[in-house]
């Protein structure tokens, strides 16, 4: 008796540990915590979770709230992919644009939620970047700025520095002469990116 029983836990054991190993959840990129994205363009964001067997994937708003399709400007995709589609300036709403969202997976094993990801829409905008005129003595260093309307910082970032259409390697010194009395900003441009 006590044998058969034995066999009977043991067995049950077993077929309880091969479920377990199964089936489980897990983060794809738990470290994504910003998505920066242009209101002419969009974005998609895959749920960063996922799970075995196949996990039901959903969005919310960090307060909690489902999310809901709103045509044309967010939809679910049923692979739980959140997409954000392109909008004008005038269907902006800072309830679907920028906001924080978290998604969660959901199989046998259990639940899982994200981290809260912050998600916000820029508009592209017109805008120009300056050198600053400086000043320096014969023989000093002169350290120029490249300025950017304030407007625009967050998003916009210095990628080369070019004098006569030649780049500035980082880190290099560049001679403009040696005669230097004043030294003007139309000498040197700086380029700069913006999101695509």
């Amino acid at each position: 008796m006590w044998l058969v029983t034995l066999l009977l836990l043991y067995s049950l054991q077993e077929v309880h540990s091969e479920d377990v190993s199964s089936t489980r959840l897990y983060f794809v990129n738990a470290s994504l915590q910003k998505v920066t994205y242009s209101s002419s363009v969009g974005v998609s964001l895959p749920c960063p979770a996922g799970g075995t067997p196949s996990a039901i994937l959903r969005w919310y708003l960090a307060t909690g709230d489902d999310i809901y399709d709103v045509p044309h400007i967010r939809h679910v995709h049923a692979n739980g992919t959140l997409q954000l589609y392109p909008f004008s300036p005038s269907a902006y709403n800072s309830y679907i644009h920028d906001n924080d969202y978290f998604c969660t997976a959901e199989n046998q094993a259990g639940k899982i939620r994200s981290p809260n990801i912050r998600i916000k829409a820029v508009f592209r905008e017109p805008y120009t970047v300056r050198v600053a005129d400086q000043r320096s003595m014969r023989g000093n260093v002169a350290v120029f700025k490249c300025l950017i309307p304030a407007a625009v910082q967050e998003y916009v970032s210095v990628v080369s520095w070019e004098r006569d259409t030649v780049s500035i390697v980082p880190g290099g010194l560049s001679l403009i002469g040696r005669r230097i009395t004043r030294v003007n900003y139309r000498l040197g441009r700086c380029y700069n990116t913006l999101l695509p």
